[in-house]
């Protein structure tokens, strides 16, 4: 019983636990990141920026995250959420009628807020693996697959030859956007995004553009 006594007294009283992190303004948090992120990108943003868009206290947001980078990787990889479904594409019975079909004022809006934000990261894509992975997740990804879900389903259907280029074809748009926005510093607009479709992708799958 005294052993026992005399290690309590040695070990000291339990540690008390820190004040709980708060999580519920982490969705503010993150949306405002990639705002900033995408108006003055990596280098010139700051925590002080993100803290004051979001509304925050600054000291909310280093409780969470512990440097600008582990907020940013957190934020671009966040937009996975809202990747497209791919269950739920459009089917009008062509491929260009798919394709163009996805050209909706929203969707057009998102892609080229999201490649602003790939902009906005370039500068430490080949500085951070971490941060280059959740951008290709999250900005490249999803609408690669979604292009690739309706080329096979062309595919299918006897509209177009098979093609063992079917991966590269599916990322050709999202190249020529990712130029013209990184490059270029211009608009993405809906008759350039059908102006790929009719001048690129139908002719590389040996499929007809209307006219």
């Amino acid at each position: 019983m005294a052993q026992l006594e005399l290690a309590e007294e040695v070990a000291g009283p339990p540690p008390r636990l820190g004040r709980k992190r708060d999580h519920t303004r982490d969705a503010e948090i993150l949306d405002a990141t990639l705002e900033v992120l995408s108006e003055n990108g990596y280098d010139a943003m700051t925590i002080d920026q993100v803290a004051a868009r979001a509304r925050a206290g600054k000291a909310t947001v280093y409780r969470r995250w512990s440097s600008k980078a582990e907020l940013v990787i957190d934020a671009v990889a966040c937009m996975k959420k809202t990747r497209i479904d791919l269950d739920n594409l459009p089917d009008t019975g062509t491929l260009r009628g798919d394709l163009v079909a996805m050209i909706k004022p929203p969707t057009l809006q998102e892609s080229e807020r999201r490649m602003h934000i790939m902009a906005g990261i370039v500068s430490m894509l080949s500085k951070s693996p971490e941060l280059a992975h959740a951008a290709q997740e999250a900005i490249v990804a999803p609408r690669r697959a979604a292009t690739r879900v309706l080329i096979q389903r062309a595919i299918d259907r006897g509209e177009i030859p098979d093609t063992p280029h079917l991966d590269l074809i599916s990322g050709v748009s999202s190249s020529i956007v990712a130029n013209r926005v990184l490059l270029e510093r211009a608009p993405v607009t809906r008759e350039f995004l059908v102006s790929i479709i009719d001048g690129v992708l139908l002719p590389a799958l040996g499929a007809r553009a209307e006219a």
